[in-house]
């Protein structure tokens, strides 16, 4: 549920947002066409894209390209609520505001690798105040003229580029408005052990669930909830010969939520529970 939302526009653009929600609440995060950074005012927040998770907890921050995400954000546990404040920023907007000379970390380097879509910022003491003055104008809107939202504007892209993550920051810079392609295999491959459903999953590879489904069955030859299951349960098996977890925590870090369920699959592919299935191997 959505408890607050408002935005601060430059140029007919969205630029500067800040949402404050009731958990549980997991929606996509399209960026099709622009970037973000996204910074934690309490609660969480768990981001998602196509290949890589980030977890946030309050005062901390991801830079996201463009690209598909999901957002879930966890609530406070004094007041049960997720705020977020988002800087939003659109290829139009920079090119105007670089008019006069456009910036290194906008042009795409050859030498700079392409290897993600976000990173976790370390938000310093000059982003928390950054912060703090830009929750101002969100209650005084009337105070915040175009010259200050400009400055307001490079002052974050900044800031980012003189954190201990610039190097990583710098790389998603260079490419903040390449989209980079993913299939279906890399998107389920890299979340067959997080806690996405498999809606969440087809929304990331920007099809319907139909769509998805059908696509898939032609990657894999199987369900998407048939696979996923034995692919974890694969993993239990494994956990299981090799580490002396408790038999629910292994259930609960394969994404298997219920302890019986998890028994009752576990014995219809191997046979055996999973604490005869350690013993079988602890007895070699």
């Amino acid at each position: 549920m959505v408890i607050e939302h408002r935005t601060i526009e430059l140029w007919g653009k969205k630029v500067f947002e800040k949402a404050v929600v009731k958990p549980p609440l997991r929606n996509p995060n399209p960026l099709p066409e622009e970037a973000c950074f996204l910074y934690v005012l309490e609660g969480g927040n768990r981001s998602f894209s196509e290949e890589e998770q980030v977890n946030l907890q309050q005062d901390e921050a991801v830079l996201m390209k463009c690209g598909q995400y999901m957002y879930d954000g966890q609530a406070d546990p004094n007041s049960g609520h997720c705020g977020l404040i988002a800087v939003h920023f659109y290829p139009e907007v920079l090119e105007r505001l670089y008019a006069d000379k456009v910036p290194a970390f906008l042009k795409n380097s050859a030498a700079l690798p392409f290897m993600r879509n976000m990173t976790k910022v370390n938000a310093q003491v000059p982003i928390k105040k950054y912060i703090e003055g830009l929750l101002y104008y969100f209650d005084h809107p009337h105070t915040a003229p175009e010259e200050l939202l400009i400055l307001k504007l490079k002052e974050i892209i900044l800031l980012l580029l003189h954190t201990p993550d610039a190097p990583a920051i710098l790389e998603i810079m260079h490419n903040l408005f390449s989209p980079k392609a993913f299939t279906l295999k890399q998107v389920v491959e890299a979340h067959i052990f997080s806690d996405l459903q498999i809606g969440d999953l087809a929304k990331l590879c920007q099809q319907s669930l139909a769509t998805f489904k059908r696509e898939f069955k032609k990657v894999y030859n199987d369900s998407p909830a048939n696979y996923i299951r034995h692919r974890r349960l694969e993993k239990a098996a494994d956990l299981l010969q090799v580490s002396d977890d408790p038999i629910n925590h292994i259930a609960y870090d394969c994404q298997f939520k219920d302890v019986a369920h998890f028994s009752t699959a576990f014995k219809s592919k191997y046979q055996l529970t999973p604490s005869q299935y350690r013993m079988s191997f602890t007895t070699k």
